[in-house]
């Protein structure tokens, strides 16, 4: 499907000279596995050689490139004395010095009366101008070998900077000239050169300014990455359009008796996204509709009433979770309302197995079993519906597009609600979800009380371990959220193990410990532990950040709260505050602050509104970290920051609709250019809805 002429990019970075598997491997933790990769790695600075005085006029801390005659070496006479080559020109005298030098490689590469060319960083010493550990010694014949502007690339340890700059060199010389896929009139108004340019400028930077992100170079790029983006979008969404949905419409009596059993009634916000729900489900499209709401602010129950209109009009309706802690949760909240309306509830994981197993898939398969909550299981072949109508996805950032369409084809025209409890600044939004209609949910249930948040120093750790234990006298239930399980040596992190045997010295056995690194049962049977009041304490990574709910629990402890972002700490601050009992939250810091980390602290001090807290995050850290891409399935630009582009993903969003509106197909000119502008950026599902043309 891919266009051959982009063969060349999809190849493995091994096919780079100079990249062998061990130096491959490096590329592809920095940059990714294919060429393509390396293609969108940047560079990050510039090093300008261009500078080439004589060596009376080299100033101390610039680097120069040099032209010189070799006139003696002296070998130190202890190992740990540098060797110093010592070169004149007819102004003055430079030393090049060099530490651990072994045999005569230097006498050999720069015999005495030999004219060079030495280029690097001078630094005077005793009236004497010095380089030390030059970049670059080359004879002068070959001067030319010294890149006059080297590009700076960000680095992984291991892998020399030379090499990777020669493969990138080797890979423009292989980068296609594709067709254009930009609107003529607006590339004029931008000034932006054609991509084959812009990809070999960004490359090779002249100077400082041909790195900024608004550098009409970055932005067109970036435009490139944005527009992409939201093509695949718009086209997924198009095909979801075009694809026949059915009239659903309950006629209320279940929902009437969930509505009497509720302690609460609806907020406002709720009973709005119902409406808007309901009207998706009785229109003879499919329904694709994001429930944006904070920790707390009740989308399950929105979820429940959204599937029994589906089970009032006869058809059946499944929940999916991305871990089975989420899923027996939401499988036990929802039980008590479902047995109020009278309504078969079931729970399937990966962990049920044999004839339990067979009796819920039997039940399911007959229609017998209207609501279904689950994890991934539910897409495996087995798991045949009589009649799905309705699939809610939770923590919608976990499953990518095609999982929404894998689900969505387990039944007939399946409408489908997606719910997420990060709350999402409106311009990432577009960016993951622009495929969807969205509604928010703004206000907290009644009765939710507010969480009193306070920053203190890591330095008084044995005051809040005593104030800790007073609570749990008091029938407290605490996390305490550390950001790494092991003691690194890099790092002077608090790591959760060595934490956890801290407090057990005060709290004895009533300290639970869960990390990623644990096996999935083990986590479950420690959260099961805490979540029954057999535990205290429960010293955690993140990986108790989504979704785990325990009333009980009233106070959060977060160790170098500095080191986390708005959104986790967020995130991990709406574990508390679930129950009667007021509830604290203490971010713990390290004294050296940052002011970034200081704004964020503030903040959150400041704010419980998870919507605010989102778009800080964004303004404070832009878009390439806000909710931590790589963890949440949030597309990852390489080339776009929307705290820079977000101009240009409102330009893009319009071109894409533009496009669409005209061409739904592309099977134009420009049409068949945006198919390999989709494959470049491999939307290759989105690509994959066109019909061949």
């Amino acid at each position: 499907m891919r266009p051959v002429v982009l063969f060349p990019l999809f190849r493995p970075v091994t096919a780079l000279p100079g990249l062998g598997p061990r130096l491959g491997k490096l590329v592809e933790k920095l940059a990714g596995p294919q060429v393509v990769d390396l293609l969108w790695h940047l560079p990050c600075g510039v090093i300008d050689r261009r500078y080439a005085p004589k060596i009376a006029e080299a100033p101390n801390g610039r680097i120069a490139t040099m032209t010189v005659r070799i006139d003696s070496h002296a070998a130190p006479h202890n190992s740990r004395h540098p060797y110093k080559v010592r070169c004149t020109d007819e102004t003055g005298v430079l030393e090049l010095i060099y530490f651990h030098v072994k045999g005569d490689w230097l006498e050999r590469q720069m015999p005495v009366g030999k004219t060079v060319v030495v280029s690097g960083k001078v630094e005077w010493f005793h009236d004497t101008p010095q380089i030390t550990h030059p970049d670059a010694v080359v004879p002068l014949e070959s001067k030319d070998e010294i890149e006059a502007v080297e590009p700076v690339y960000p680095m992984t340890a291991g892998l020399p900077a030379k090499t990777l700059r020669k493969a990138v060199r080797a890979m423009l010389t292989d980068v296609p000239e594709l067709p254009e896929w930009q609107d003529a009139a607006w590339r004029s108004r931008n000034g932006w050169p054609t991509w084959h340019e812009s990809i070999r400028r960004a490359h090779t930077p002249e100077d400082e300014a041909d790195l900024a992100p608004t550098n009409p170079i970055r932005r067109r790029l970036a435009y490139d990455e944005l527009l992409s983006n939201q093509l695949a979008l718009t086209l997924v969404r198009m095909q979801q359009r075009r694809l026949s949905g059915r009239v659903i419409q309950g006629d209320g009596r279940l929902r009437a008796k969930v509505a009497g059993a509720l302690p609460f009634s609806l907020t406002k916000s709720q009973a709005g996204s119902l409406e808007e729900i309901y009207e998706d489900m009785a229109a003879e499209r499919r329904m694709l509709r994001l429930l944006q709401g904070d920790v707390g602010s009740g989308k399950t129950v929105v979820a429940l009433m959204a599937m029994l209109n589906a089970v009032e009009a006869g058809h059946q309706a499944a929940l999916m979770a991305p871990t089975e802690i989420l899923a027996r949760q939401h499988a036990e909240s929802l039980a008590p309302l479902c047995k109020a309306a009278g309504v078969d509830l079931a729970l399937l994981t990966g962990r049920d197995k044999g004839k339990a197993r067979q009796a819920v898939l039997d039940r399911l398969a007959s229609g017998e079993l209207p609501l279904l909550v689950g994890t991934h299981a539910l897409f495996q072949e087995d798991v045949a519906f009589k009649d799905l109508a309705l699939a809610v996805i939770d923590e919608q950032h976990r499953f990518g597009v095609h999982q929404r369409l894998q689900l969505s084809a387990k039944g007939r025209a399946v409408d489908v609600l997606v719910m997420t409890a990060t709350p999402i600044p409106r311009t990432l939004t577009l960016t993951a979800y622009g495929d969807m209609d969205v509604s928010r949910l703004t206000e907290k249930p009644a009765g939710r009380k507010p969480i009193q948040t306070v920053t203190i120093a890591l330095d008084r750790l044995e005051e809040v371990v005593h104030g800790i234990h007073r609570k749990v006298q008091e029938g407290a239930r605490v996390y305490w959220v550390c950001p790494l399980v092991d003691e690194s040596e890099q790092t002077d992190l608090a790591a959760a193990t060595e934490r956890h045997a801290f407090l057990r010295a005060t709290f004895g056995d009533r300290v639970g410990l869960v990390h990623g690194k644990m096996r999935g049962p083990d986590k479950d049977a420690v959260m099961a532990a805490f979540q029954a009041g057999n535990l205290d304490v429960l010293v955690a990574t993140t990986v108790i950040e989504v979704g785990v709910n325990v009333p009980e629990a009233t106070v959060m402890v977060i160790e170098h709260a500095e080191r986390f972002g708005l959104a986790q700490l967020h995130q991990l601050r709406g574990r508390v505050g679930r129950g009667e009992k007021p509830s604290s939250c203490l971010l713990m810091f390290d004294p050296q602050l940052t002011e970034t980390a200081r704004a964020r602290l503030k903040t959150m001090r400041d704010t419980e509104d998870g919507f605010v807290i989102a778009e800080e995050d964004l303004r404070l850290r832009g878009a390439g970290e806000v909710l931590g891409t790589r963890q949440s399935g949030l597309p990852e630009f390489r080339m776009a920051d929307l705290a820079v582009h977000g101009d240009l993903l409102a330009a893009a969003r319009d071109d894409a609709k533009l496009i669409v509106d005209r061409d739904p197909d592309l099977s134009g000119e420009r049409g068949q250019a945006l198919r390999t502008l989709l494959y470049l950026f491999e939307r290759d599902a989105a690509a994959k809805t066109l019909r061949s043309g």
